[in-house]
């Protein structure tokens, strides 16, 4: 970053400029920050330029493309406005390299690495698109690489889809080598276009090299005209892919949901990203940007707010991009809590394990309290703790939340509907759904709105992607009955896909990610995947599990230090566990009796545990069976999910008459709770503390060593 110099300006809009980023033939992007400690690229129109009405019609018309785009894989625009007759936009600021530069100081990207960059980028073109869009210009120096992934900058020359070329005869319309052929031949542009510049992209990245080069332009654009494609350099891997993006016929190159697919990398491919070289270059960045905000940020106190986590990730456009000066970072200050303040997820306090007593069920530690509310259709919403409080479907109506340690209530949200169910979203915020299907995302310990999605038209919530993933989505089921994915950072649905109306009746369905793999059980007993870069239906198992009995899958991740790998296990007809993304069967199990089926499994450590017909069994996650449970008390157990505590197993008894405890070392039986209640059951542990509803009531159970 340069320091301001003469006739730069100290303050544009909100944002008090603090230093020069990089300068082009078009403008001048300022580093800036606004009073509540935002920062932001902020682009500005040369003064000799500004009296110019095409150009300046042009430069305001990028902020407004831009801002049609809502994708997690662009550079989001803040504000655009004009000053002393200079128009400027302030854009998200990125923290890290562009593409282009990223390869000349590190080398080529590795197979995986470019499968994971294609995929996130398929997924932004795929948004732009979806916008109506073209972007025209998708080449490396219009690539931001930050910790969260690729950011796609620059829409100067996006256009509409039906709209004409920009350029008039003897202007280049685009950077030579990246542009498709019909855009050097200056017709009419459709998708297809950014799907060659993202061929061209990839092959750049794979090899170092640009797939069409020349002494000079004219050269250039003849072999993407004309030119036989060469891919010599490009590894094996990665040929057969990129070559159809690269057609010379826009009729022939594959959607970006087809690329997205076709590319779908291994786990752990965006380390490139993530850990080495790069990633230490983009934190360098990070942190040099955090640091000038800090020393020459604006008035006193006038920093980030509590708990406000101010996400400014964005380079200003192409005359940014051509400096290498892009950056983005992230600022969370915490405030001190108050003594009483409760922090941890589940529970304020985790509450010590006593002994077991076999035979003897322990006293609640606080209920039943007649506050739940009754089944719909035979359901009940499972309670969910979070922080201090566990929520649950009020009697009357809502949302309430209880205190984990006495069970008083807290708050109520009558306008809640909890019957789409609640998931958590961090170890502060829970997502929940109003009547009309909107998104609710509440701070957990004050039932306070935090932010909410109107139309993301919620009917049943099913899970989110782990802590550290690629993405940051929540996946839904619609009232309408379709699969959905929620961007949780962008706060926009990101993508829609059909299911079969037989697999979201009843209970179902459930589901569990992992490997960009979204692994849906369906109430009609199948087992479907769906790439969460795009809800592309990736394979179905039929038959796995009863129609009308949609069971949990779980995934289990292995890591090491030079691989990591995903398991998924499903219950059913067989206890089965496959390799994610791939399917690749590993190992299955039969039930232990004939005409029985396996409950949701658990993951308990390294091993996996099921319930089936009157036995749980538990084996080790590469299949060898290590435990066996005798006889449940009251019959065979019912497909309810297991809950692990503290030492204990717990489980739903048959007909739904009690609640037992068996020990996850042994499976030995401990002792039945309630035995003589009927009718579903909700179940959930935190804190080592067992919630329970069962006939309108709620009780708060503890567990043991």
């Amino acid at each position: 970053m340069e320091p301001l110099g003469v006739g730069d300006p100290v303050r544009l809009g909100p944002y008090r400029i603090l230093g020069v980023l990089g300068a082009g033939g078009m403008g001048k992007v300022y580093f800036g920050r606004d009073n509540d400690g935002r920062t932001a690229a902020v682009k500005v129109l040369l003064p000799e330029l500004a009296h110019d009405t095409h150009l300046a019609q042009r430069f305001l018309r990028e902020a407004h493309t831009a801002q049609a785009v809502t994708s997690g894989g662009v550079a989001r625009v803040l504000a655009a406005d004009s000053e002393d007759s200079r128009p400027w936009i302030a854009t998200e600021f990125l923290s890290g390299p562009t593409l282009d530069d990223a390869i000349r100081a590190y080398g080529p990207f590795g197979t995986d690495a470019v499968r994971a960059l294609a995929a996130s980028l398929a997924a932004t073109l795929r948004d732009i698109h979806a916008a109506g869009l073209v972007h025209r210009d998708l080449k490396p120096p219009n690539i931001v690489l930050t910790a969260a992934g690729p950011r796609v900058i620059d829409f100067g020359i996006a256009r509409p889809e039906h709209g004409m070329t920009l350029t008039t005869t003897g202007q280049v319309p685009v950077t030579p080598g990246y542009g498709a052929p019909e855009q050097v031949l200056g017709q009419r542009v459709g998708p297809a276009a950014d799907v060659f510049s993202l061929g061209a992209v990839l092959a750049y990245a794979a090899t170092g090299r640009r797939t069409f080069d020349g002494t000079h332009v004219a050269a250039v654009q003849y072999e993407v005209v004309h030119g036989e494609l060469r891919l010599d350099d490009v590894p094996d891997a990665l040929r057969h892919l990129i070559t159809p993006c690269l057609a010379k016929d826009p009729a022939h190159r594959p959607t970006p949901d087809q690329i997205a697919g076709a590319f779908a990398p291994p786990p752990g491919a965006d380390r490139v990203w993530r850990t080495g070289p790069l990633a230490k270059d983009i934190a360098r960045r990070s942190a040099a940007a955090e640091r000038q905000a800090t020393l020459t940020g604006g008035d006193p106190g006038s920093g980030p707010s509590r708990r406000r986590l101010l996400q400014a990730s964005l380079a200003a456009g192409g005359v940014l991009a051509a400096t290498g000066g892009a950056g983005a970072w992230w600022l969370l200050r915490e405030e001190p809590r108050t003594p009483n303040e409760p922090g941890l997820a589940g529970g304020a306090e985790p509450l010590p394990l006593s002994a077991a007593q076999s035979g003897k069920a322990p006293k609640p530690l606080w209920g039943p309290l007649p506050v739940a509310a009754d089944p719909v259709d035979g359901m009940v919403t499972t309670p969910l703790s979070l922080r201090d409080v566990v929520m649950f479907a009020a009697k009357d109506g809502g949302l309430a939340a209880h205190l984990t340690r006495n069970g008083k209530e807290k708050w109520r949200l009558p306008d809640i509907a909890p019957a789409a169910g609640l998931l958590a979203l961090t170890e502060q915020l829970v997502a929940a759904v109003d009547a009309s299907g909107a998104l609710r995302v509440l701070d957990a310990s004050t039932g306070k709105l935090q932010w909410s999605l109107p139309d993301a038209d919620v009917g049943r919530f099913l899970t989110k992607d782990p802590e550290g993933a690629i993405d940051e989505y929540l996946y839904v089921v619609t009232r309408g009955g379709k699969l959905r994915a929620v961007d949780l950072k962008m706060r926009s649905i990101r993508w829609t896909t059909d299911l079969p109306p037989a697999a979201v009746r009843g209970t179902g369905p459930r589901a569990a990610v992992g490997a960009l793999t979204l692994v849906v059980f369906g109430d009609d007993g199948a087992v479907r995947a769906f790439s969460t870069t795009g809800g592309l239906d990736m394979w179905t198992i039929e038959g796995q599990g009863k129609s009308g009995s949609a069971l949990q899958p779980v995934i289990a991740k292995h890591e090491d230090s030079s691989s990591l790998s995903y398991t998924v296990f499903l219950g059913g007809h067989t206890l089965k566990a496959l390799r994610l993304p791939s399917r690749d069967a590993l190992w299955k199990a039969d039930p232990p009796k004939s005409g029985t089926v396996w409950g949701a499994p658990l993951l308990h450590g390294d091993k996996v545990i099921a319930a089936s017909g009157g036995t749980l069994s538990a084996f080790n996650l590469e299949g060898g069976q290590i435990a066996l449970t005798g006889r449940a008390v009251r019959g065979p157990l019912p497909p309810s999910p297991l809950v692990l505590q503290g030492g204990a197993l717990w489980a739903v008894e048959a007909d739904g008459q009690g609640v037992s405890a068996y020990s996850a070392t042994d499976g030995k039986r401990l002792w039945t709770w309630s035995a003589k209640s009927s009718g579903p059951w909700g179940m959930s542990g935190a804190g080592n503390r067992v919630f329970l509803v069962n006939d309108g009531k709620l009780t708060a159970m503890p567990t043991i060593a």
